[in-house]
């Protein structure tokens, strides 16, 4: 499904750019141009990309967030 129209974007080019090492928004958007337009995309390409990660960054990320 094509997430950014803007740039014609879709979710596995976004599911690709993880698997490469994609790990932000901003590198996302300097890969592939997601949300450097309109913006309306970045909460979809946000969500996909973080389902994407491997659970090795998702579970050091969960543990940063945590309150010390």
């Amino acid at each position: 499904m094509y997430v950014c129209l803007c740039t014609g974007v879709t979710d596995h080019q976004i599911r690709d750019a993880a698997e490469n090492g994609c790990q932000s928004m901003r590198q996302l958007g300097k890969d592939l141009g997601v949300g450097r337009q309109c913006g309306r995309c970045a909460c979809m390409a946000r969500e996909i990309l973080r389902e994407s990660q491997p659970q090795d960054y998702l579970s050091l990320a969960n543990l940063l967030a945590q309150p010390a």
